[in-house]
This record gives C-alpha cells, sequence and structure tokens, in this order.
C-alpha cells in the first residue's frame, strides 16, 4: 500500500471509531440513572468521548497527506457504519430506502474516486 493509501485508511477507521462512539452514546443515552450526574459521568459516556477525541487525532493525521476536499467524501462512510451497527446493536430496522441510500453514498464514493 502506498502513502497515500495508508492516509486514506486512517482516514477510514477515524470514521469507524466515530461511528462505534455514537452507538455507545446512543446504548448509553437509553438507560436510566440515579441522578444527572451519572447520567454524563459514567463509563459508556467517558468511553465515548475518549474515542472521539482518538477519531479527531486520527483525522488530524490523516490530513497530512488527504487532500481537504476528500475528507467530507470519505466521511460520507460513516452514514454507512451507523446503519449497519444501528441494526446490529440498537435493533433498528434496515430498510430498502437506507439500503438505496447507502448504495447512492457508495455509488458518489466510486464517482468522485474515478481518474477522468
Amino acid at each position: 500500500m502506498n502513502d497515500f493509501g495508508m492516509y486514506v485508511g486512517i482516514l477510514l477507521v477515524s470514521v469507524l471509531i466515530s461511528s462505534v462512539s455514537q452507538i455507545i452514546l446512543k446504548k448509553s443515552a437509553d438507560r436510566a440513572y440515579k441522578n444527572a450526574l451519572a447520567e454524563y459521568l459514567n463509563v459508556r459516556v467517558i468511553t465515548a468521548y475518549g474515542l472521539f477525541f482518538l477519531s479527531t487525532v486520527l483525522t488530524m493525521i490523516a490530513l497530512k497527506r488527504v487532500p481537504l476536499s476528500m475528507s467530507p467524501i470519505l466521511e460520507s462512510t460513516g452514514y454507512i457504519y451507523i446503519s449497519v451497527m444501528g441494526y446490529f446493536f440498537l435493533k433498528e430496522k434496515f430498510t430498502k430506502r437506507k439500503a438505496a441510500g447507502m448504495a447512492l453514498i457508495l455509488v458518489g464514493i466510486a464517482i468522485y474516486s474515478l481518474k477522468l
């Protein structure tokens, strides 16, 4: 893998980590807590924000080589990650509409990646 491909991979891993963090926050929000402090200072929330921080650091590293204009394109994979993880971990419905949206995202990434 060339240098550029490695940095693109780092950016995609960063988006995946951010998506995992969002799932953890959602799972935490669905729980009942004895008080407001416990709602915001618990293992899940602290872990999720730690993962967000890691994601930010990885994104900064990736942007050393990945053009800024490509970043939002690759970050759109987060919608796919969240939809798939939501299905498995949150028991959310996986509809035809979501599948079509994910397909459009992948087609958009592919079109952007074409060397014309």
